[in-house]
């Protein structure tokens, strides 16, 4: 099992791309030791705390659209959502045309400055979501980065 992420220490303004310095997210609560996150824009900001993270989005299968996004670059997640969302259709088809009888876990994209990371959430409440992190090719860990949207999915409420 996944130890829970902390809350951040650090919020990034999107927008902008400039970081400050705050407490831990409001909407981050603690029982016990572990941290339940109920605000997407926590988890999501959790996960840019990676070494090499760049951006990151929750993307809606059904229609493309980011439910919520998170950059510490300049990056258009909009676009990205709606542009992958068409890739996890194409590989669902895919496996289905093959007769396979598969989960798609996650999917990388591997670029020649970046890492593309794509995963399906497996939680029946959560159907039909996934999360889409950008990466820095020389920076990131793909291991770890798998982990933390593992553990995003694990503690995600929306």
């Amino acid at each position: 099992m996944l130890p829970a992420l902390a809350p951040p220490h650090t919020r990034t303004d999107a927008a902008a791309g400039n970081a400050s310095t705050t407490g831990a997210h409001p909407d981050a609560t603690s029982t016990e030791g572990a941290t339940t996150i109920a605000a997407p824009d926590a988890a999501l900001q959790q996960v840019l705390e990676l070494d090499g993270a760049l951006a990151i989005a929750l993307v809606d299968l059904g229609s493309g659209m980011a439910l919520a996004t998170r950059n510490v670059v300049p990056f258009d997640l909009e676009l990205a959502a709606a542009v992958n969302t068409e890739v996890v259709r194409a590989e669902l088809r895919a496996i289905e045309s093959l007769g396979l009888r598969e989960q798609i876990e996650d999917i990388l994209i591997t670029l020649s400055g970046q890492y593309h990371l794509i995963r399906l959430s497996s939680r029946p409440d959560l159907a039909g979501v996934f999360s889409y992190l950008v990466l820095d090719r020389r920076r990131s860990n793909l291991a770890l980065a798998r982990r933390a949207l593992k553990a995003l999915e694990d503690q995600l409420e929306l």
